[in-house]
């Protein structure tokens, strides 16, 4: 009979953070060059946030800023709420997250589930708006809460640069000749960034950003219109994506239709990633794009879009 002790595979759930398969999107190719993205939704909580939630509260716990009594306190879309929210119930801590009313049924109720306090805030501010509640409720109470504040956290894109990076180095054998990536937070596009241009400068990096400031990209910022996260870096891309939100949709549905449910973001990347693709095809340039399946559909399923 085995004996438990001698299984080597990850018994805990946090160990399965990370090491996601990278996929290649077969609509997306356009002639010689290949497009793939990292299925972040392999994630435990279902999303690219798990990593840099864990990184951000692991960096809290071993600078003692957040130990046991202590909230965790934040502002979110959802997506990282949703990792804080999972990994502090796995570890015994108390959450509280300030984010949109707005946002998706899903979502909320995937929060409540984890036992996350959820402090509802103008769907018209956006993200902003939540960030600006959750900055009051600390100023007014810091004794109370651990606030990892993942806009300014530097702890956010280094996840990326110390595992998204290096992952899509190995998947790809390090044939990788461009990387496309939503901003939100910034922290993937700038640790993934910041890891190629240490290894391989020759990568263009492009980011992606909602054409609008009233988008429905849920989980992006339209940088000119929005606080900027002080992780971001203006001059870190090689250039920028604009992205209508209709288009996003009508990706999103697309790739459903072919066996692939991925969030709004994610079908943004896609889109970008396409659109370079084809440039490169039609300038008779070979290469291999790679993007960021940020979170699975399965979040936005009451979203009217679907049906359209």
């Amino acid at each position: 009979m085995a004996v438990l002790a001698e299984l080597v595979v990850p018994s805990n759930l946090l160990d399965r953070i990370g090491n996601t398969p990278l996929l290649e999107i077969p609509l997306a190719r356009q002639g010689e060059v290949r497009v793939f993205a990292k299925a972040e939704f392999f994630n435990p909580g279902g999303s690219v946030k798990d990593r840099p939630a864990l990184n951000m509260i692991r960096e809290g716990e071993r600078r003692g800023t957040l130990r046991p009594g202590k909230i965790l306190l934040d502002s979110t879309s959802g997506n990282t709420g949703i990792a804080y929210a999972m990994i502090c119930a796995a570890k015994g801590y108390a959450v509280k997250l300030c984010l949109p009313a707005n946002a998706s049924r899903e979502r909320k109720q995937i929060l409540r589930a984890y036992g996350a306090e959820l402090v509802l805030t103008d769907a018209g501010e956006g993200s902003d708006g939540a960030f600006r509640v959750c900055h009051r409720i600390y100023e007014a109470d810091p004794e109370s809460y651990f606030y990892p504040d993942q806009y300014s956290n530097p702890a956010n894109w280094q996840a990326h640069y110390a595992t998204t990076g290096p992952e899509i180095i190995e998947q790809t054998a390090g044939r990788i000749t461009h990387f496309v990536a939503a901003l939100g937070t910034t922290g993937t596009f700038t640790g993934v960034t910041r890891r190629l241009r240490a290894e391989f400068p020759q990568v263009r990096c492009i980011s992606v950003q909602p054409a609008w400031p009233l988008h429905g990209l849920e989980g992006t910022k339209h940088m000119p219109s929005s606080i900027k996260p002080d992780i971001y870096d203006p001059d870190l891309a090689d250039e920028n994506l604009w992205i209508e939100t209709e288009e996003a949709y009508a990706m999103a549905r697309q790739l459903a239709r072919e066996g692939l449910l991925v969030g709004v973001s994610a079908a943004a990347n896609v889109l970008a990633a396409t659109r370079v693709a084809e440039r490169l095809s039609n300038e008779k340039q070979a290469g291999l794009v790679v993007t960021i399946l940020c979170d699975g559909g399965q979040k936005y399923l009451s979203e009217h879009f679907w049906n359209d």
